[in-house]
């Protein structure tokens, strides 16, 4: 049976993450690219029926966006060499693992090509499974 100073130790170090992690989210939409914030601003103006977050967590990952609702998380890479590659391959295969449907798109994409990005997403929300 767990002392009662040891549960409040436990609700502490958990309160502690907690901030830590809404502190992180917040550090990452305040520093977020320019390919970040052209994606936001097309997320909130289009009229697509749901729901989006930045920089929401997602397990230890924090997802660039995320439609809870659809469980569809968007990534934006920036330029990559083979080790940023394999890691951004693992966290998709992880976030795929916990049920999400994961779509990459390049920062160089979104900003020179918004109309053709949106599409795509219209069609991975469709597909994406709630």
């Amino acid at each position: 049976m767990p002392k009662a100073w040891e549960g409040e130790v436990g609700v502490r170090n958990a309160q502690v993450v907690s901030r830590e992690r809404t502190e992180r989210a917040r550090r990452l939409r305040r520093d977020s690219t320019d390919a970040e914030r052209a994606l936001w601003r097309l997320l909130r103006s289009r009229a697509i029926g749901f729901k989006f977050r930045r920089q929401h967590p997602v397990g230890h990952y924090f997802a660039d966006f995320a439609c809870v609702e659809r469980k569809l998380v968007i990534e934006l890479d920036g330029g990559q060499h083979d080790e940023q590659r394999a890691r951004d391959e693992r966290r998709t295969a992880d976030l795929e693992g916990m049920g999400w449907r994961v779509v990459r798109f390049w920062n160089e994409e979104m900003l020179t090509n918004a109309d053709g990005v949106w599409q795509r997403l219209e069609i991975a929300l469709r597909k994406a499974r709630g």
